[in-house]
């Protein structure tokens, strides 16, 4: 009755809407978008006691949201789903809980949901002819299909973005465009091309208050100048990226530069301070980033390889590959294969073919 009406079911049942509901959830939008996290919890939990319908929902993937910025994905994926399910409105209608959303899910490498959140938005955005929200679900699109090696979809995503809003004014959109670009041509072996987008991306970035997003692309051209081995750049890069995030930034990212500072120290010679660093860093993303973790552990087992401690970098690869198995991509297959080597080196010959099927299995699948 009350959407037929277009009133709350508040006002129904006394005459009157929740003012004061919403204006703390208005309150709290605020202290989250001001990266307040404490104080935006603080007033999303006041908002939700007693709240049902949409206040409840707004609360609750407020609350999602904080835990995403605070590095907890699987955190958001659970209240914002919660959210989900008890909102008149579709998520699909809410661009910031469907961004945090479909960004979790991809961090904890369930690119499926991911794929399928921002596809939804995207066809909401299209439909309500809103070309901002629209290029920047196809950007997050473009990025879930990169992470899955689906490399033509995101190269058509990004192309459609590009004509969408050409002529945006929204520097963070202008961004995650570039940073696309940079992250496509990365992972198809194109270090110099993902160099001159991942710079623009920063040349903006820089230009703004989003510091956040200014240290992830400190952290995705750290990682290209590695690919291309220029260490030294690439610890000058981490650096800065973790100044600009300071002491209260997202752990999530603040262990991925790391993990591009211990693949600089592992290139530089500096194998024991390496293998340290990766693995405290590994131990953090298992939770919230398994496909970075195993890439940690497969550093460390590398380290050992170096240092001619073969039986802890065996077991080490091992653990890699257990991380990875449930993201694939290119990192599972080198790590089987490197398995497959110590295997054969050890006269494991069966143990070698069974890896080497894994691994064909994997490429088949990913296009790895």
């Amino acid at each position: 009755m009350g959407q037929r009406l277009g009133v709350t079911e508040d006002y129904l049942a006394t005459g009157h809407e929740r003012h004061e509901e919403s204006a703390r959830l208005v309150e709290a939008e605020l202290a989250l978008r001001l990266d307040e996290l404490d104080l935006a919890a603080q007033l999303y939990e006041e908002a939700l006691a007693g709240a049902t319908g949409d206040v409840r929902a707004r609360a609750l993937a407020g609350l999602g949201q904080v835990a995403f910025r605070r590095g907890d994905p699987r955190g958001a994926i659970e209240r914002i789903e919660e959210a989900r399910s008890s909102a008149r409105e579709r998520l699909a209608e809410q661009p910031a809980a469907a961004d945090t959303l479909g960004r979790a899910y991809a961090m904890v490498d369930e690119l499926e949901a991911s794929i399928a959140v921002f596809s939804e938005s995207l066809t909401a955005a299209e439909d309500r002819e809103d070309d901002v929200e629209a290029s920047r679900f196809a950007i997050l699109l473009a990025n879930a299909h990169i992470d899955a090696n689906n490399f033509n979809a995101a190269e058509q995503l990004l192309s459609r973005a590009l004509k969408i809003a050409p002529d945006s004014r929204d520097p963070i959109l202008r961004a995650r465009l570039y940073w696309s670009h940079s992250r496509l041509h990365t992972l198809q072996k194109h270090p110099t091309q993902a160099a001159r987008y991942a710079r623009r991306a920063l040349t903006i970035l820089e230009a703004t208050e989003h510091t956040e997003y200014t240290a992830r692309a400190h952290q995705l051209l750290a990682h290209i100048e590695l690919d291309r081995n220029n260490p030294q750049e690439a610890l000058q890069l981490v650096e800065h990226g973790l100044e600009l995030l300071g002491e209260g930034g997202n752990p999530v990212d603040r262990a991925l530069l790391r993990l591009e500072e211990a693949r600089a120290l592992v290139q530089l010679g500096d194998y024991e301070t390496a293998a340290s660093l990766a693995m405290e860093v590994s131990g953090l993303l298992e939770e919230a980033s398994p496909h970075d973790a195993g890439r940690g552990y497969a550093l460390v087992a590398q380290v050992h390889e170096q240092l001619g401690d073969r039986a802890r970098a065996l077991e080490l690869y091992e653990l890699a590959a257990e991380v990875l198995e449930g993201s694939g991509g290119r990192y599972l297959v080198e790590v089987y294969q490197r398995l497959a080597e110590l295997f054969e080196e050890d006269d494991r010959k069966e143990d070698a073919l069974n890896i080497l099927k894994k691994a064909v299995a994997v490429r088949a699948e990913y296009g790895g």
